[in-house]
């Protein structure tokens, strides 16, 4: 059940769950294989009793005929007609043979069902951007749209025969009957065993024939078709009718025009990737994803969750093809940061840790280091570069076996005058297992659970208020005044960085590590140590100047462009440069208040 554990506790919500309700929600599960076509949840039936947790592969959520959704490893549905005892208002069929696991009413099994909080749907796609775009269903973009006529032949026809037929068509491939079935024969076939001599042309082409064909409905998307293809390893699929007589092939090359890109589709050819080549093709794609994402309207931290969600997935690719996993005593890669809070931009380095058994010997440290430089030196080779201050899993101060780290925390906790203690503490405070989850839940455990100084809190407040938005001089903003970005003002700095250091603030306050900014700022209000007003004001400059941010980097990305953190304020709107000094000095008077008071809002 280790495995189970291990994926569930690297997917939202279930990351949110303690170690233990963990485990009990494992020890509840049953895994369940569904075939291809079937419907798994119909609607207007009963409510459920059970939910579901996709394994591998892929389902499409159906409302009254229309496909509105697509979810993919790790998304969960029919939670909500399990938490509302209401019956399900939508339907979910099976795109794809998958491994389901069924989870009974979470809240009847772990002890803290407050911590999970479910997305509607995982793909946190909305219906209006599936449907309107026609992604997702028989229109111009559905795989029946890039199909081409099927050319037809008989087994015991000549190959010379049926290659020219297939020329004269201006096609690559036809299709080969026998009996009540039929096989697929392509150019590749000809050209591999026809022209090298293995099979003459005057035998006949049942011989060089695949059976049987792989097929697709012809309600398959083009993002499904292609994901299919790609996981198969094939060039060439059959799209079948609704009576299942063959209507058309689809090519790999069809899809070069194609407008495909769909996170799901990118997390797929992820997954399939058996060489860091592959790897590398595939996270070619994920920015020109985000770019359409944003292009129709897909909320700003949605976006981010959902690049956060695909670089999950590029790590746990090279996990595997590095081997971590397959060593007897696997470490736990965990990542830090903005991609830790599920809320990176396009152009953020990636922040990792390493957290390895500890009886582990010094041969074996070393392997493991060895491992995870080539591990980040193919991340980078992927367009994703490590962090440039030092936060990587080859850095001694962040890869230590679990007690070293448990130890570590308690030193920053104990003695926060020490050297980069509270700047470490910061780090780590950021923290999110991907591989070998118990074991890296290591690090958030220990500040979890020690106990947190008078001392240490007042040093941490101030560390964390330290950081003052750029409003107050010249037109009315602080600009760099030297260097490149001269009379420049960094968005990030000033309006992001901020407010993540006080949700993170109230994150080692309450004991609580989870979710993103925006997250720990509500849990900060409910504790009180935040006013509702404050705990507004916040999200709103959050939200708003990362939106900002993820336009800029999208839109620079779309024309080729440098993207940076910094804008000239003078290249604004009006509205936006007032918006952004309003938000600016909003945020400096919290962090002063916070400094000043922060005692007096602790709970007696």
């Amino acid at each position: 059940m280790k495995e189970y554990a291990d994926f569930l506790g690297s997917q939202p919500p279930y990351d949110s769950l303690g170690s233990d309700d963990l485990r009990r929600l494992v020890e509840a599960l049953e895994v369940e294989y569904v075939a291809a076509g079937s419907m798994i949840v119909v609607a207007d039936q009963p409510p459920l009793d059970h939910m579901w947790v996709l394994r591998s592969g892929a389902v499409e959520v159906i409302d009254r005929g229309r496909v509105v959704d697509h979810l993919g490893p790790g998304d969960t549905f029919g939670h909500i007609s399990v938490l509302t005892g209401l019956a399900p208002a939508l339907s979910v069929r099976a795109l794809e043979d998958c491994l389901c696991l069924r989870l009974p009413d979470p809240r009847t099994v772990v002890e803290e069902p407050g911590r999970l909080h479910f997305s509607h749907y995982g793909t946190m796609i909305s219906r209006q951007r599936l449907s309107g775009s026609g992604a997702l269903d028989e229109t111009p973009r559905s795989a029946r749209s890039l199909m081409r006529p099927v050319v037809w032949a008989r087994y015991d026809e000549p190959v010379a025969v049926v290659a020219q037929r297939i020329t004269d068509a201006g096609h690559s491939g036809a299709l080969v009957r026998r009996g009540d079935e039929w096989g697929i024969v392509t150019d590749h076939d000809f050209r591999r065993r026809v022209a090298t001599g293995e099979v003459a042309p005057a035998e006949p082409v049942g011989a060089l024939a695949s059976f049987p064909a792989l097929t697709v409905s012809e309600e398959f998307s083009q993002a499904s078709a292609f994901s299919r293809m790609i996981d198969r390893g094939v060039h060439h699929l059959v799209v079948l009718d609704r009576d299942g007589t063959p209507a058309g092939i689809l090519r790999a090359v069809d899809f070069a025009s194609a407008d495909i890109r769909n996170p799901l589709l990118v997390r797929s050819q992820i997954e399939a990737a058996d060489s860091i080549g592959e790897l590398r093709a595939a996270a070619a794609l994920v920015r020109p994803t985000l770019v359409e994402l944003g292009s129709i309207g897909v909320p700003a931290l949605q976006v981010g969750s959902l690049q956060a969600a695909i670089v999950d997935s590029i790590l746990r690719r090279l996990v595997a093809l590095h081997g971590l996993d397959q060593l007897a005593q696997a470490p736990s890669l965990v990542v830090l940061g903005s991609l830790a809070r599920r809320e990176p931009l396009p152009t953020s380095d990636v922040d990792t840790a390493l957290v390895w058994p500890d009886d582990l010997a010094e041969a074996g440290q070393a392997e493991y280091l060895e491992r995870a430089e080539a591990l980040l030196t193919d991340l980078e080779s992927c367009g994703f570069a490590r962090c440039p201050n030092g936060a990587n899993a080859v850095n001694p101060l962040f890869a230590r076996s679990r007690e070293r780290w448990s130890a570590a925390v308690s030193r920053w906790l104990g003695d926060p005058t020490a050297n980069q203690a509270l700047l470490l503490a910061s780090i780590v405070i950021d923290s999110r297992p991907l591989t070998e989850v118990a074991l890296g839940r290591t690090v958030t455990d220990a500040l979890r659970v020690r106990r947190r100084t008078r001392e240490f809190l007042d040093l941490f407040v101030r560390e964390s208020t330290a950081v003052k938005p750029p409003s107050g001089f010249v037109r009315e903003f602080v600009v760099d005044h030297r260097g490149r970005h001269r009379g420049e003002l960094d968005l990030k700095r000033g309006g992001l960085l901020p407010v993540a250091a006080i949700g993170r603030w109230a994150a080692v306050v309450t004991g609580d590590t989870r979710g993103g900014t925006v997250d720990r700022l509500r849990r900060g209000e409910a504790a009180s140590l935040l006013t509702h007003d404050e705990a507004e004001t916040l999200t709103a400059a959050f939200e708003q100047t990362y939106e900002l941010l993820l336009e800029r980097d999208l839109a620079a990305i779309a024309t080729g462009a440098t993207t940076s953190t910094y804008v000239n304020p003078r290249e604004l709107d009006t509205l936006t440069r007032r918006h952004l000094r309003e938000t600016f000095r909003s945020i400096s008077a919290i962090q002063d208040h916070l400094a000043s008071s922060w005692s007096e809002r602790l709970t007696p």
